[in-house]
């Protein structure tokens, strides 16, 4: 079975065979593209049931780390006509075939084997090629489907906009299977030819030996991750090969901005997407990034300003099936977050709905005290949150060097009472989970311990 992405790999294939298309930072191995796509039709052969036919139209789930590994199965997975759905590396066993379990997945990969699972669905639509897992109700998570045409939409939208090329070289640190991996790392890799490096850690001296070494030229990654290279004393020439610079994942601070820019003479690019719509917009300058914008919309991308603070997004990318938000051929998507559009279409993040929590009988936007702690000086970074005690106060912690006396007292003269956090805690720098976020888990644990 074949469809629109298998076509732009084979199409990938007889323009890049020998080409190097992935390399290991760390122990520096290197596979070309036909190399890769040799390993893939290898596991295949392996591991797929007999008669192979029996993966088409059938979900599989699996895990693996970035890398030569992943990618293998992914590309078996859509040689042999099957619906991929990738899950993050650090996920249990146990919940990821529960996951698959929930989804009525045909089969899972356990690290050594496809394990057949019963109950399984088919999906008919050979274009059918992905599904995105998100959180949802109930402790479910909530599968989106897309078929070949969005995921390539969404890559063709990014690369475009982004200026990426084959004659770059991307550097792999988020996921390869996270919504923001498969738009910047794994298509791009499969339908347009832009080789990779596998980073070696999420560690500042990690990323600026790889780049020494390996010398990338695009870097999509998050901020607690440019906040810990601006911060760590990393030489500006060890960056020296790095023409673009991505952020995304989580509010990027306007001090890490700022910092880096200044540390490394480059700026940082916004880049705002969801699971459902892919990529939505980008600073294309880098100079909205600086004053807390997240850019434009991309190219292929509509975006229209709706009541509340909020926007519709619409693009070959969007997902439609099951999607009542669909308007035809382009998907529409209504996202969760509050945003704030100006005159030429930029936009500006202002928080995500439902950030709201009760404390002392008042309402606290807990966004709006991040925002407010965001402009006092000396701080580059912020987390808010409320124990979950029965009587919960609110707490902030954040990435400076001033007192936290002092940042009260600021506070006191414009802000209400109530808005003002009762715990405070000062670190040098945020927690990082394996994904290279920061770790709010460890962040609640220390404020409300």
């Amino acid at each position: 079975m074949s469809h629109a992405l298998v076509s732009a790999w084979e199409k990938t294939l007889r323009r890049r065979a020998a080409v190097r298309a992935i390399t290991h930072a760390a122990d520096g191995q290197s596979w070309s593209f036909s190399a890769l796509d040799r390993r893939a039709a290898a596991w295949l052969r392996a591991h797929a049931p007999s008669p192979a036919a029996a993966l088409a139209g059938r979900a599989v789930v699996f895990a693996a780390p970035n890398g030569i590994g992943w990618l293998e199965i992914f590309l078996g997975l859509l040689r042999a006509g099957a619906v991929a759905v990738p899950l993050d590396a650090a996920e249990p066993p146990a919940a990821q075939r529960s996951a698959a379990q929930a989804m009525r997945a045909g089969f899972w990969w356990d690290g050594r084997q496809l394990v057949a699972l019963a109950g399984a669905r088919r999906y008919r639509d050979p274009e059918v090629c992905l599904i995105k897992l998100t959180s949802g109700t109930a402790g479910q998570p909530r599968p989106l489907i897309f078929t070949a045409a969005q995921i390539l939409a969404d890559a063709r939208q990014v690369t475009a906009t982004m200026g990426i090329s084959d004659g770059d070289v991307n550097y792999g640190l988020i996921p390869l299977g996270h919504s923001y991996g498969l738009g910047n790392l794994t298509v791009p890799l499969i339908a347009h030819g832009v080789p990779m490096v596998c980073g070696t850690a999420p560690l500042p001296h990690a990323v600026a030996s790889d780049f020494r070494r390996w010398r990338p030229s695009v870097f999509p990654s998050v901020p607690a991750l440019w906040g810990a290279l601006a911060a760590a004393g990393v030489e500006p020439a060890a960056l020296a090969s790095l023409r673009l610079a991505v952020s995304a994942g989580a509010p990027l601070p306007i001090a890490v901005a700022r910092d880096f820019a200044n540390r490394f003479g480059r700026r940082l690019h916004n880049f705002y997407g969801s699971s459902e719509t892919g990529g939505i917009s980008f600073d294309r300058t880098g100079t909205a990034t600086l004053a807390g914008g997240v850019g434009s919309p991309l190219r292929g991308v509509k975006t229209l300003a709706l009541s509340g603070r909020r926007i519709r997004v619409c693009s070959p990318a969007v997902f439609t099936r099951g999607n009542r938000q669909s308007r035809g051929p382009r998907g529409c998507w209504t996202p969760p977050d509050r945003v704030a559009i100006d005159s030429r279409g930029r936009v500006t993040l202002l928080g995500r709905r439902g950030t709201t929590v009760k404390i002392a009988g008042r309402r606290v936007n807990l966004t709006e005290v991040e925002t407010r702690l965001r402009k006092l000086a000396g701080v580059k970074d912020v987390w808010v949150g409320a124990g979950a005690s029965a009587h919960p106060v609110l707490g902030a912690v954040l990435v400076t060097e001033r007192p936290t006396s002092e940042l009260r007292a600021e506070l006191q003269d414009d802000t209400a009472a109530w808005k003002i956090p009762k715990k405070w805690l000062a670190v040098r720098a945020f927690p990082m989970n394996a994904r290279g976020k920061t770790d709010t888990r460890q962040l609640r644990a220390r404020l409300f311990a």
